[in-house]
Formats: structure tokens, sequence, C-alpha cells
């Protein structure tokens, strides 16, 4: 009840200072509406300025309003990526008056708006820092169930065992710890407990876009930042009330069986397979915003014994009010999920499909969110934004391994926007943390943080620089203020021609799962280890952006160097960490902190439109990533102070463990009237380095007894080629059938050692809209 009260108190003071600072506009008022020419939707974060002085920026549905005094003005309409508008207006005194702007996008610019880069709306090749953008059409043709598929397409980005890896950063920790912040709408949505993601939690029903950052981004996004920020935005209303209904049923293929490799579903007496609906509905009512969506998916399983069913509600509420520019509303989530989960294979011949003994658990989850917030802008362009999140984490299961945990955020957000050139942000940071856990004990984690940034546009530069000061707590374990930065250049060096530079700097506290977790998941082992130290991070990057219009063929290209040190870096590693129990008992797996590391590389990545005519239209992405993670302070010296031999992993080399040096991503989709048919790839080389137990290299034997992957490494050695096939026909403009294979080839593939992938699938789904 004191936490309870501490928190509420700390809201209410907060809530009390903003509203503080409101107050009602009077006087001579101009307002309006600003839309885009080409599909006439509200347009965010166009700049209003007035007699080259005052300036104010729209908000998420176009609107803005400036107070001025009473006489002739030059109102000018200004966003990168968009022409320019001047108008002249006069002003009689208390006049209200109203604008409406419709923009038209610049030639040989991409028109693509980001958020996350600097927490306010910039044009995408004006960003310091790598970032990929994914648009909710792709999510959808390719029938992703949860999001951790949408994000797997995403170039130099791969999932591995749930956990989020952008260009090496992250290898495998059976998915405790994050370095890669998930969001939804700038709202952290990694747990209390396990700070990890849980994927099919978030709404893939309701995007407006996915939005990529890589490199340390701890300056604007806290603690897991440390290697990208993931930030899934979801869609507001548009003018006109809109509902879709997406309803799919696919069905598991079996598997190749072959003489050698011996891979079989054949405890299958039929084809298993999975159904779903997921809905969407927004609409304006007067003065509120109303968006309302879900998600229902039911999985009988591609391995034995496995299956999920869940449901999934959500809906966000926004009110204007009548003093200009105040906005209030609440955003909920909440999910069921009922499932038994596959964690280990029987063998890597004939049973791997199988779950070894014991591995098989049944587990019942809720997850909810509930997020209230308020923002004003003031009649002089000054925004406040107060946002609150509790987030709740409940697994409870049949192994003895409960867990709830219980996140409640709060952060103030300011935010100046000074004529067209400089925008300053800041902000307050306060996060709780309780959990209740069969697993890791009973803990509170506190994290308390405040940051600033500010960006600069001035003629062809776009200058950002920032810092953040951070502390985090977990029961009376209380670490240090720690102190990032980070800075960026953008130049624009030709017309169509960008090149960037970017510092930054990242931080990250352990999650309360690696430091206290104890459990045996199938006879594996899994120690704790309460001396975890924080780990720290460094981003190097330089990069080219090219846009390019020759004829019917437009787009860009974007090329990057980097590179990423890490200090006292943290791994999952296995190793024998009790003595005189006997090996089995003595082994297992620990999160520890391995020294220094460096990932270093570089990253090509297009996209790019071919639009022959208005009914001939191809569309391209995609890219690949090559990096070289290394450890910088290994030898057999530092290996012998933090464990035995097999601390080195199955090639006894610096190369760091679970990571791919080559990743490809590829999609290409041709559209053509009513039809369009589309081919993604994805391409992951070969893991050279995995723990040693799993190739049976440690004392000849795999741990547990015949879980090793030998055989499957003899016969992958060359990495994993998966591609998937969609053709889908519009009926008419509101029925869209749709027909996805995905992994059309059959290919036999693992994502982490032991862990099948799904055969080849088949899915037939279709789309409604109105």
């Amino acid at each position: 009840m004191a936490l309870y009260n501490h928190y509420s108190m700390r809201n209410y003071l907060i809530l009390v200072f903003v509203i503080l600072q409101f107050s009602t506009a009077s006087g001579q008022l101009l307002k309006g509406k600003i839309i885009t020419g080409f599909d006439r939707q509200p347009l965010p974060g166009v700049t209003i300025i007035a007699d080259d002085s005052l300036g104010v920026v729209s908000d998420s549905s176009g609107s803005y309003q400036l107070q001025l005094s009473p006489g002739e003005h030059i109102i000018i309409f200004r966003m990168l990526s968009f022409k320019t508008e001047k108008r002249n207006i006069q002003l009689n005194l208390n006049e209200v008056r109203e604008l409406n702007m419709e923009m038209l996008l610049s030639a040989k610019e991409l028109g693509i708006v980001v958020i996350s880069a600097g927490k306010f709306e910039q044009r995408l090749e004006d960003v310091t820092v790598s970032m990929e953008i994914l648009k909710p059409k792709m999510v959808e043709s390719k029938n992703t169930v949860s999001m951790d598929e949408a994000i797997d397409n995403i170039s130099g980005v791969n999932i591995v065992d749930g956990q989020a890896n952008i260009r090496g950063g992250s290898g495998w920790s059976y998915g405790a710890g994050s370095r890669v912040q998930i969001l939804v709408d700038d709202l952290p949505q990694l747990t209390a407990d396990a700070n990890d993601a849980k994927w099919n939690f978030l709404p893939v029903e309701n995007l407006e876009q996915i939005e990529v950052i890589k490199g340390a981004s701890s300056v604007l996004f806290g603690s897991s930042a440390l290697n990208g920020v993931i930030n899934i935005r979801t869609a507001y209303p548009r003018d006109t009330a809109f509902t879709k209904i997406n309803c799919y049923s696919g069905l598991y293929d079996k598997a190749f069986i072959t003489t050698d490799k011996k891979y079989s579903l054949n405890y299958q007496k039929k084809l298993s397979g999975f159904n779903g609906i997921n809905f969407f509905h927004s609409r304006k009512i007067k003065q509120l915003d109303f968006v309302a969506g879900g998600n229902f998916f039911k999985d009988d399983g591609y391995r034995k014994g496995e299956n999920e069913n869940r449901g999934r509600i959500n809906f966000n509420i926004r009110y204007k009010f009548n003093t200009p520019g105040l906005y209030a509303g609440i955003n909920v989530n909440t999910m069921i999920n009922k499932a038994t989960i596959f964690f280990l294979w029987k063998n890597d011949t004939t049973g791997a499909y199988l779950p070894a003994e014991n591995t098989l658990s049944d587990s019942k989850t809720y997850r909810t969110n509930i997020d209230p917030f308020i923002t004003y802008t003031s009649p002089k362009g000054s925004f406040h934004k107060l946002r609150t999140r509790w987030f709740n984490s409940t697994n409870k299961n049949n192994t003895d391994q409960n867990t709830r945990g219980d996140l409640f955020y709060t952060e103030y957000q300011f935010q100046k926007h000074f004529k067209n050139t400089f925008t300053f942000t800041a902000g307050l940071v306060n996060i709780i943390s309780k959990v209740n856990s069969e697993l890791y004990s009973n803990h509170t984690g506190y994290q308390r943080a405040g940051y600033f940034q500010g960006d600069l546009h001035w003629k062809k530069f776009v200058a950002s620089a920032g810092a953040r000061a951070e502390q985090n707590k977990v029961d009376i374990v209380r670490d240090t203020w720690t102190p990032v930065f980070r800075t960026g250049l953008n130049y624009h060096l030709l017309r169509e021609t960008f090149v960037r530079a970017s510092f930054g700097q990242g931080y990250r506290f352990p999650s309360i799962a690696e430091k206290f977790i104890r459990t045996n998941v199938g006879g594996i082992n899994i120690f704790p280890n309460e001396n975890l130290n924080s780990e720290k991070g460094l981003s190097i990057e330089a990069g080219l952006k090219q846009i390019f219009a020759i004829g019917i063929f437009q787009g860009y290209i974007d090329f990057a160097v980097f590179q990423n040190d890490y200090h006292n870096m943290i791994e999952f590693v296995f190793a024998q960490w009790a003595t005189n129990l006997g090996f089995l008992k003595n082994s297992g797996f620990k999160s520890i902190n391995i020294g220094n590391t460096r990932i270093k590389g570089f990253e090509i990545s297009l996209a790019a439109q071919i639009k022959l005519n208005h009914e001939f239209n191809i569309i391209l992405q995609g890219g690949y990533t090559y990096i070289d993670p290394k450890q910088l302070t290994y030898d057999s010296t530092y290996v012998k102070k933090i464990g035995p031999d097999n601390v080195r992993g199955s090639d006894s080399t610096d190369f760091l463990k679970y990571r791919y040096r080559h990743l490809v991503r590829g999609d290409v989709e041709i559209e053509y009237k009513k039809l369009s048919i589309g081919l993604g790839i994805r391409y992951n080389s070969r893991m050279e380095n995995i723990d040693k137990i799993f190739t049976g290299g440690l004392l000849d034997v795999s741990f547990p007894p015949g879980l090793g992957i030998g055989d499957y490494r003899k016969y992958h050695n060359k990495g994993d080629f998966v591609s998937d096939i969609r053709t889908s026909f519009r009926f008419t403009k509101n029925i869209e059938i749709s027909f996805i294979v995905k992994n059309v080839f059959n290919y036999i593939y693992m994502q982490r050692p032991a862990d099948m992938q799904p055969p080849r699938t088949f899915v037939l789904q279709g789309g409604f809209r109105f």
C-alpha cells in the first residue's frame, strides 16, 4: 500500500504541475487541420510559422492553433519532404479564423515520416542514425500471427527464441534480459521480471508503422535500449470510420524424411494446423477518438504436444477538450493465453519434432497494460506530455514456476519547437517493478532517469545531441547514477544524397530473472548470479542514404559501417557452476559478465518502387548485414577466472556465441490491377559458435544425454535459407482473398539448439474492409 501511495502521489504532483500550465486561448485565434494531398489523411509534424517568429507544430490528428494579435499576418506551413505553403491573412479583434491546408510531396523525397529518432516527427532521410521502417500492409499480407514474425523480416534484425537481436548485439539467453527496447507508442513493453518481450501480446491488427533504430539509444529510451529500439506505432482514427477484419486458416505440412537426416513428423496421424481472426475499428465521435481491436488464435502446433489458444482485446480512447491543445485518453490491451510449451527436442535424428522427457509445460498467462495519458500544446508551441502505464504479466504453469510481475511507469516529457530550426526535448522517468515469483522469489526494482536532447536543422545540416542520467535499484542493491551521451550529424550533400555519422553510449541494468532465477527445465539447470554487474556500450556509425528517381524507378539505397563496443557484456553460458554434486547437477546455464566485446560490420539496404503505370507496380525492399563479433578479453587466463574450458563454445574461438555472421532479408511484390504476388526471403549463415555442450564436445557427452545437435550441424553447415510466397486477389475494394505458403521449400531448420522451426505451412486468408 505504501508503494501504491508513493506511486499515486508522484503521479498526482506531476499532473498538478502540468495542469497549472493550462490556459484557455483568448483574443485572436488561428486554427485548422492539415492533410496530405495524395491520400487526404491528417499530417502531423507540420511547422506553422507566423510572421517568421511564432511557430507551432501540428498534432497527431493534423490539427494546430495559433494565438495572434489583430492585423495582417504571413503564415507559412513547412514540413520536410513536402512543398512549403504560404498564406496571407487578416485577423480582426477577437476573431477565430479557420485555415485548413493540403500539402503535397516534394519531388525526389521519400515522404516517410518517423518519430522514434527524436520523439518528434521528422523525415527518414534526415535522421542521424540507421532506421528501418515496416508498413502494416507488409505485416498483413504475410499472415503475421505474432509480432516477432514481422520483426524477423527487417534488415539486420533476427529473433532467437523470442529475443530481438540487432546487428549481432545479442545472443541467446532463454528470454531473460533484452538489449533492444520494445515500445508501443513510445511506452516500454518489456516485462518487470525477465525484461523480455511478449511478442504475441503486441497489436499486429493495429499498426501505423514499425520503426527500428539500430545502435545504442539509451539517452531517450533508457536501460534496455543498449542495442537499439523497436517502436510499434498504433493508428488513430481518420476523418471517416474504418473497420477491417482478417480471418485465416493454416495447415502444417510434414517435414522431409531422408535416410541421412531422419527428421520426421511420423507421430502425426493427420496434419495439424491453426485458425485465427483479428479485427480493427476506428472512428471519431465529435471530440472523441476511438480505436478498438482484437485477436483470437488457436494453434494445434507442428511439434508433438504443443498447442496454443489465445484471445486479446485492445482499445484506445482520446478526448479533445474545448481548451485548444488539450487532450487526454487511455489505452488498454489485455490477453489470456493457454498453451503447452515445447522446449527441447528428443534427439536430432528421428526425434527432432518430439519433446525430450519432462520438457513440455502447461501454462496459462495473463497480460494487461492500462495507459492513461494527458497532453497539452500551448498557444506558443510548448508541448507537455504525461504518460503512465501499469503492465501486468502473470504466468501460471504446472512446473512450480509461477510468476507475477507488475510494472508502473511514469514519464513527463516537455518539448519545444523553435521556428523550423531547433527542437528541444526533455523528460523525467520513474519505473517501479514488483515481482512475486516461484522462480526468482519476491523483489522490487526501481528506475529513475532524466534526459534531454536537442535537434538542430540549419541549412543542409541536421545535428542532434543529448544526455541521460539513470539509476537502477533492486531491493536494497542500488546502482550508481550512470550518465550516457549521444550525438549525430546528417549532411544533405547533394540534392538526393544524405551522409550521416553518429556516436551513442548505452547502458543496461540486469533483469531480476538474470540475477535471481533458479530452475530446472528437462534436466537442464539454470543458476542465479546475484553478483551480475551492469553492462555498458558504445555505438559508432557512419552512413550514406541515396535517394533516386530514374523514370519509373524510385526509392533509396542506404549503406552503413558500424562498430559496437560493450563493457561487461552479459551472456548466457553453460558451465559447471557447482561442485561435489556430480557432473549433471553441477552443470547448467548462468548469466555472467564475459568482459569486453566488439562487433564490427557493415550493412546495405534498399527500398524501391517500379511504377510502370497506374495498374502495374513492383515494390522491392531488403538488405544484407555482415558482422564480426569478438570477445576482446578472451584468453585462457580470463576463461579460468570465470569457469571451465567449455565456456569457449563449440569452435573454441573468440567469436561470440549464437550470432550469424551474414544476414540477408528481401521481399518483392508485384501488383497488377486486382492481383498481387509476393516473395520473401530470409538467410542466416551458420551459427559458428554455440555452447559446446550441445555438440557433445564436453567430456564426450551432450547434456541432457541425447540432446546434442552434432548430426544436425553436420548436415546444416551452410546456413539457412527460408522463402515464403503469397498471392492475393481483390474482388472489390472491400474484399481481398490471399493464399500464403510459408517456408515454401519445406526447409528444415532450427532457431536455437534443439528448437526446430515450422515446416512448410499453407494459409488461406480473407480480408474485409468497410
